[in-house]
């Protein structure tokens, strides 16, 4: 065999146990997931648009992540740009300290929201005291929002502090040099500046809370979400092609979505992720 024979052997024998994987656990079963609504009619790829608890589903997943995604970029820019503009004694240990979330899956998210907001909570103690009535935010809409902001604000505000660290500060003394303060300052130099952290980060969360399952699990006995409208179709009516056309869609958003910020922002995107 020759010296570039060998090479390309060597090559294909490295490159055949990650194209095994690929093969195995990635494109056999997205294979099988578009295949499978065709098994039951072609109906069913548009089953999310044609009948309406599914369509409810879809666009009450599509409000409650666009807001989660909003309200958390608020907060994590101002967040960060405190943070990342300041030097102070214990910053370290706040910063370490907002970040711990990422370490608690969805399930624990929604038991802290339970714990706070459920029948038992805090909560539902001061409003029976002050109101005569026992109010519970944890089991729909406000408690879902409240665990999907706290699991996605750590990540933003982490990534927002990074990158008002990076800001030069001479663009800054320029800009109220020339008069600029408040808003100005906030629009000329600020807003350019962590607009792609901005799109790399509303993208993620987006993408983290359209997918998000522990959660939802906990908490949505009120207000339901795709992913646990997808879980309960193969789950409790066996129904997996159906589930399969709802993962599609559910898939395609997340996906145009993270496709969408890197058009916008690459270099951010690539970063943040």
């Amino acid at each position: 065999m020759t010296p570039a024979g060998r090479d390309a052997a060597a090559r294909a024998a490295c490159i055949a146990p990650a194209t095994t994987l690929f093969a195995a656990f990635w494109l056999l079963p997205m294979t099988r997931l578009v295949a499978l609504p065709a098994s039951k009619g072609w109906a069913n790829y548009f089953a999310v648009l044609t009948e309406g608890r599914y369509f409810v589903s879809l666009l009450q997943t599509l409000a409650l992540s666009g807001a989660v995604t909003a309200v958390c970029l608020l907060l994590a820019a101002a967040v960060g740009l405190a943070l990342g503009r300041q030097r102070f004694a214990g910053r370290r240990g706040l910063l370490a300290s907002l970040t711990l979330p990422l370490s608690f899956p969805g399930v624990i998210v929604g038991f802290f929201v339970i714990l706070i907001g459920g029948r038992q909570g805090p909560v539902a103690d001061f409003t029976e005291a002050w109101m005569g009535t026992r109010v519970t935010f944890a089991y729909g809409l406000g408690g879902l929002f409240v665990a999907y902001l706290y699991f996605s604000l750590p990540r933003a505000v982490a990534a927002f502090t990074a990158a008002a660290e990076s800001i030069d500060p001479q663009l800054e003394e320029a800009a109220r040099s020339l008069g600029a303060s408040g808003w100005l300052l906030a629009r000329d130099v600020w807003l350019p500046c962590l607009a792609p952290t901005a799109v790399a980060v509303g993208a993620i969360v987006f993408a983290t809370s359209m997918g998000a399952f522990g959660t939802a699990f906990t908490l949505s006995s009120r207000y339901e979400v795709l992913p646990i409208t997808i879980y309960n179709e193969f789950t409790n009516y066996a129904n997996f092609a159906l589930a399969a056309s709802l993962s599609l869609v559910l898939g395609l958003m997340t996906w145009l979505a993270l496709f969408t910020a890197r058009q916008f922002s690459p270099t951010a995107l690539g970063a943040g992720a």
